[in-house]
């Protein structure tokens, strides 16, 4: 018998006989179609790349990433219990949520004074955790009462890891309302906290995320931010070195996976350049990674869980300082203690059990991590350079140059989440009309702050469906029966199955509860059938070639029955002469689901 290796046995594998392979097997369909999709930016997501020289690229610090928890309860005692608990639980750093930020979500702390820091932070040890400020316009006044409350302590500076977070043009862009003279009291900050390990300004990607940009303009838009912030500091009298160092950068992370690690490895680079730019040696920059609020959903928040710790370990693996997830909770109300312990515990899984801080690149020398990171970085040097030919940040937020460019990007990714095309789990995809409440603390929100001209939008990208769910839920209250749809199922259930799942699958997407049957092949008993349900809505459900001979039977005797609306499931050849016989719609993957079901829902209530 030959001894060779197994691997000499078989042709090598080469990209030539991988695409003879997929071509094959795709059986003449569209492989562009099929398997190469496009980011919000148009960057092309292959199927498969071929390995790559790893690129020299800034990383963290060695160790683990830090575990931050936010404190947003607007008791100042119940928040110093609430941050002990989390410390206590395994998190390494807190960030304290003022109620005048724009991340407060209606919550957050109110500090009017330094005897209500103190209590927020009693029991607090400074120098043995990473404090970040979040306080949006409150911002330089609640790091004038930090510093006090340091001084009372009689902490060493040296000792202490602050982020005061501030972040005044980050504030323009979230509330429309421009911070004054914010140059000269940054410069100030930084004078007053020298010696702190941590960062004084901080530019936030926040804002531009949940407006809707897409990974490229999130990424200028923060590195635009942070250049603006060294020319101020360096204008203000800091030397260059100095005024880099007091600067972090806080980046979204949300459940793309793939983006989400491309993402942070690109702000390395490109602040890498920058620093270059300046004549200084690079040196690393303080990244933070905060879990995307515009992902999360009202409807199946336990579908939370999975997003948030996808977007945690994108964000570690990808190389971010510190990263803080949003607690699953969040979009229903104030979270408790158990949705918190899940937002914590799910990072101590990836950092302790799961070991994925060991390594401090991972996606070095991954084909598909390395050419999105380069493209990312090159995409987003180009959308910075057009930021600095408009002015500057500033001077594009203020003429709305950029607001009108995220406004492009969130159009196409709205008409993305209404045709499905970029699924929503428990919102737009396999909806349960009938979850049970979650569990919120008792907290009233706040009313929303009045927010300026110009202010980039806050939004859910299901807000939409979670609309139509609650009109739904309201209906339910009010009549005792939530909007319905009769499933004119045709045929056996084997013939009709597979459309009348998707259709009632679809249907409650918008709060639409579908009226199931084994089926029928009698058009008058089809009749009766729809008159006993009470609906007023109802959909046909069957196999293309039923469809042909029965669906015009069908549809006349449900009409003389009283259905005032009727669709179809699927998308067939010939929709005209079933337009003819009384069809209003046809619901199929890839139809503007949005629309389709906020007609049915006010045509299924009467």
């Amino acid at each position: 018998m030959e001894d060779r290796p197994l691997a000499e046995l078989f042709e090598p594998a080469t990209r030539e006989r991988w695409r003879g392979a997929v071509e094959a097997a795709l059986k003449g369909g569209d492989f562009e179609k099929r398997l190469v999709s496009k980011t919000a930016d148009g960057l092309r997501i292959e199927p498969l790349y071929p390995p790559a020289a790893p690129v020299a690229q800034p990383v963290r610090a060695p160790g683990p990433w830090r575990l931050a928890q936010r404190i947003d309860q607007p008791d100042a005692e119940k928040a110093a219990v609430q941050a002990l608990a989390d410390l206590e639980g395994g998190a390494d750093a807190l960030v304290l949520v003022d109620a005048a930020s724009p991340a407060a979500r209606g919550f957050g702390l109110d500090l009017p004074d330094g005897a209500a820091l103190d209590a927020a932070l009693k029991g607090v040890m400074l120098p043995l955790i990473a404090l970040r400020l979040d306080a949006g316009p409150r911002g330089f006044a609640l790091a004038g009462l930090l510093k006090d409350l340091v001084a009372r302590r009689g902490d060493d500076p040296a000792e202490l890891d602050l982020d005061l977070g501030l972040d005044p043009i980050g504030t323009q862009a979230a509330t429309g309302h421009a911070v004054e003279g914010w140059e000269g009291q940054l410069v100030q900050a930084l004078t007053d906290f020298s010696g702190v390990r941590g960062r004084v300004a901080l530019a936030d990607g926040r804002p531009y995320h949940e407006a809707g940009a897409s990974e490229v303009q999130e990424l200028a838009a923060t590195l635009a931010t942070g250049v603006a912030y060294l020319r101020a500091l360096e204008a203000g009298g800091h030397d260059l070195d100095r005024a880099r160092d007091a600067i972090a950068v806080l980046l979204v992370a949300d459940a793309d996976e793939f983006l989400t690690i491309a993402k942070f490895r690109a702000i390395r680079r490109l602040w890498a350049r920058i620093e270059e730019a300046c004549g200084l040696e690079p040196k690393p920059l303080r990244v933070l990674a905060e879990t995307g609020w515009r992902m999360m959903t009202r409807r199946d928040p336990f579908v939370n869980i999975l997003r948030t710790a996808m977007a945690s370990a994108s964000a570690g693996l990808g190389g971010a300082d510190s990263v803080t997830a949003l607690p699953y909770t969040l979009a229903l109300g104030l979270p408790d203690a158990f949705a918190r312990r899940v937002a914590r515990n799910s990072q101590i899984v990836l950092v302790e059990e799961s070991n994925l801080a060991k390594v401090s690149d991972p996606a070095a020398g991954a084909g598909g991590f390395e050419t999105l990171t380069a493209e990312l970085t090159e995409r987003a040097w180009s959308a910075f350079q057009e930021i600095e030919r408009e002015g500057g940040i500033v001077q594009s937020l203020a003429a709305g140059a950029l607001a009108g460019r995220i406004a492009a990007v969130h159009a196409g990714r709205e008409r993305a989440v209404a045709t499905r095309k970029a699924p929503l789990t428990g919102a737009s995809e396999f909806p349960f009309l009938a979850e049970k409440p979650v569990a919120v603390l008792d907290v009233a929100p706040r009313q929303a702050p009045e927010r300026g001209a110009g202010a980039l939008p806050s939004r859910r990208l299901a807000e939409p469906f979670e609309a139509l769910r609650d009109a739904s839920d309201a209906h339910l209250a009010e009549s005792r029966r939530r909007p319905a749809v009769f499933l004119a199922n045709l045929g056996p259930v084997a013939v009709h199955n597979a459309r009348s799942t998707f259709a009632a699958n679809a249907f409650a997407a918008g709060g639409i509860e579908a009226l199931g049957n084994d089926g029928f092949s009698d058009p008058a008993a089809l009749a009766e059938a729809f008159k006993a349900s009470g609906a007023r809505v109802a959909c046909l459900c069957s196999s293309d070639k039923l469809y042909e001979t029965e669906a015009g039977p069908a549809a006349e005797a449900l009409k003389a029955a009283g259905c005032g609306t009727l669709y179809l499931a699927g998308k067939p050849a010939d929709a005209e002469a079933l337009k003819a016989a009384g069809i209003h719609g046809f619901l199929f993957a890839g139809c503007d689901l949005l629309a389709l079901l906020t007609e049915a829902a006010e045509r299924a209530k009467g």
